[in-house]
């Protein structure tokens, strides 16, 4: 089975030390986040975790815990956009995540990394140009570390409309010219472009529309292939498989202005402050009235090898 981390938050960067205690003591609680008595337990042993993925803006905090995932496969993606503090406040700096990057590439493999440059909004400082002349710098930074580079633009979800109210959507005419632009950017860095539910426009300049993290790309990571039950998904424009999210809403400390998973920062601050490394839960502990189900898991891995 696949255990992700990173859709809900950035646990790499903010909770490492946490999750390095949940890997030393083999299980992890996740809350459901509609209802807050229902406690999904998950064992974390590679017997039954075929993989774990990856979602990040700064893995060096797991660096020193790298050897606890040895006997896990990996699929991990980096976040390395060009805005400045105004949008990421938090985020570390980019020539450090560059280099943190093709560290994280050497230690695990170019095909279990890849970059992301999203989302993609257009404002008076950060023009389609900027957007452009960034993408070439990082995309040669990372040429021979990396084969994918997701790219999406903004969405104005509720959250991101309240704590980005400047924000406007990208119009169909500069989707197209810039998604054509580092599609040729990125040919020529050794990567595909993978636009992050954004349909199929892009597929005729060269882009690969079928999903960002699919069980292929997980198969490639590990370089076995996955017998994976079939599942629905949460969004008809997203085809990744995207299960088992150990993560919890309103926790990321970035605080990008963009963000969909964060309510508030006064909710962030909040939060941050009932984290106890030491808790199976990311947030809190135990409480009266909680629901445990121990989820059914199982190893997909039928013993074939992929030919890289």
């Amino acid at each position: 089975m696949i255990i992700n981390t990173g859709q809900r938050t950035d646990i790499p960067a903010f909770y490492a030390e946490w999750f390095a205690n949940r890997l030393k003591e083999g299980y992890v609680c996740v809350r459901n986040p509609y209802d807050q008595n229902q406690v999904s337990r998950y064992r974390l042993d590679p017997s039954v975790v075929d993989v774990i993925g990856f979602c990040t803006k700064n893995p060096a905090p797991m660096f020193p815990y790298m050897d606890l995932l040895k006997g896990f496969g990996q699929f991990w993606y980096v976040t390395i956009t060009s805005y400045g503090r105004d949008i990421e406040p938090y985020v570390p700096n980019k020539y450090k995540l560059l280099e943190d990057f093709q560290k994280l590439s050497t230690k695990v493999g170019i095909d279990a990394v890849g970059w992301r440059y999203d989302p993609i909004f257009i404002s008076d400082r950060y023009t389609e140009e900027y957007h452009l002349h960034a993408f070439e710098q990082i995309a040669s930074a990372l040429d021979g570390y990396t084969r994918i580079v997701v790219i999406s633009f903004i969405d104005l979800y509720p959250k991101v409309r309240r704590n980005f109210p400047e924000a406007r959507e990208v119009t169909k005419e500069e989707r197209l010219r810039l998604g054509k632009a580092m599609i040729e950017i990125a040919k020529a860095h050794g990567m595909t472009v993978r636009p992050c539910a954004e349909g199929d426009e892009l597929e005729a300049y060269g882009a690969d529309c079928s999903g960002c993290m699919k069980i292929s790309d997980y198969e490639k990571a590990i370089g076995k292939r996955l017998k994976a039950p079939k599942k629905s998904y949460a969004r008809a424009a997203c085809a990744c498989y995207l299960s088992c999210d150990i993560g919890a809403y309103d926790t990321c400390r970035h605080l990008c202005k963009y963000c969909y998973a964060n309510a508030s920062p006064e909710r962030v601050l909040a939060n941050s402050r009932m984290h106890d490394p030491a808790s199976p839960f990311l947030i809190g502990n135990y409480r009266d009235g909680d629901r445990i189900h121990d989820v059914p898991q199982e190893s997909w891995a039928d013993g074939q090898t992929i030919l890289l």
